[in-house]
C-alpha cells in the first residue's frame, strides 16, 4: 500500500491582528454604535425627504390659494364697477322720470289751463 504523509495542525497562527479582550470589546461596541448611526442616518434622510415633499406640496397649495384670492378680488372689483354703474344709471333714470312727470303735468289738461291763465294774466 501507498502511504501518504498527513499533517495535523493544532493551532492556527494567522497574519491577523490579535487584540486583548478589553480592546476587542471596545471595537465591537464601536461597530455596533456605527451600525446604529447608519440606521439613524437612513431614517433621518427619509424624514428629510418626506419633509421636503410636504414643503413642496404646501407651497403648491399656497400658490393655488393665492391665485384663487387674486381671482376673487378681480371678480369683486368687476362687481363693484357694475354696481356703481348700475347706481349711476338708476339715478339718471330717476331724474328722467321726474322730468317726464313734470312734462306730463304741464301738458295735461290742468297744466294747459294753468299756463293759459298765466299767459292771459301777464298780457
Amino acid at each position: 500500500m501507498i502511504s501518504s504523509k498527513s499533517f495535523s495542525q493544532t493551532t492556527t497562527i494567522s497574519s491577523g491582528i490579535q487584540l486583548d479582550s478589553i480592546t476587542a470589546k471596545s471595537v465591537i461596541q464601536d461597530l455596533i454604535k456605527c451600525k446604529g448611526y447608519k440606521q439613524e442616518l437612513e431614517i433621518t434622510t427619509e424624514k428629510v425627504t418626506i419633509l421636503e415633499k410636504k414643503s413642496s406640496l404646501k407651497d403648491s397649495i399656497i400658490f393655488n390659494l393665492d391665485t384663487q384670492i387674486n381671482n376673487f378680488n378681480s371678480i369683486l372689483e368687476g362687481k363693484d364697477i357694475q354696481l356703481s354703474l348700475s347706481q349711476e344709471l338708476s339715478e339718471k333714470l330717476k331724474l328722467d322720470l321726474k322730468k317726464q312727470k313734470l312734462k306730463a303735468k304741464l301738458f295735461s289738461g290742468i297744466g294747459l289751463t294753468t299756463i293759459l291763465g298765466v299767459v292771459l294774466i301777464l298780457k
